[in-house]
């Protein structure tokens, strides 16, 4: 057995799928699919915590979401697997608003279960390697600012003169947790 057909056959999906997406072709999205599956989308395209079962409801989703949403740059991270007839990867692509990691389970290949997760927004990345804060700065500068210093001027300009990363309106059932 081909080591890399599973690759291959998850990066061919993604091919056709980016495609019919980007053409807005939705019954081309729809063929790629098996008749019993699930799409779960965490925020990616309905900015909301949904699954969808079968076609129709899949058909739907893309239809009502799709325009706005403008996916692209699907590609698979890392290497496929295989077991018995299911083939299935970690992919990354794309939004308008921002970008988004997924996992994908093919069945003959065709898509059983897809999940999509938008990851960060665009414009909004977190800050992270060089981009990252510090924290605190070791040694001796003119004119240094101690930490607890920094923090009350902070806190004092947080919604005087700047405005919060996040403003979180209740917890829903679950809390914050």
């Amino acid at each position: 057995m081909d080591q890399h057909a599973p690759t291959q056959q998850i990066t061919a999906f993604l091919a056709r799928f980016g495609d019919a997406l980007a053409r807005h072709d939705i019954a081309a999205a729809e063929a790629l699919f098996t008749a019993d599956c699930y799409w779960r989308d965490l925020v990616a395209f309905t900015w909301n915590i949904t699954t969808a079962e079968g076609l129709p409801a899949i058909s739907a989703m893309l239809g009502q979401t799709l325009a706005d949403t403008a996916p692209s740059g699907w590609a698979i991270d890392g290497a496929a697997e295989q077991d018995g007839r299911l083939v299935q990867a970690w992919f990354r692509f794309e939004t308008a608003a921002g970008r988004g990691v997924g996992h994908l389970r093919l069945r003959d290949g065709r898509c059983h279960t897809l999940f999509t997760a938008l990851r960060e927004l665009k414009g909004f990345e977190e800050r992270q390697g060089p981009t990252r804060e510090q924290g605190v700065r070791h040694g001796a500068f003119r004119d240094r600012v101690t930490w607890a210093d920094a923090r009350a001027a902070e806190q004092a300009a947080i919604g005087a003169t700047t405005q919060p990363y996040v403003l979180i309106v209740g917890g829903g059932q679950g809390g914050i947790g």
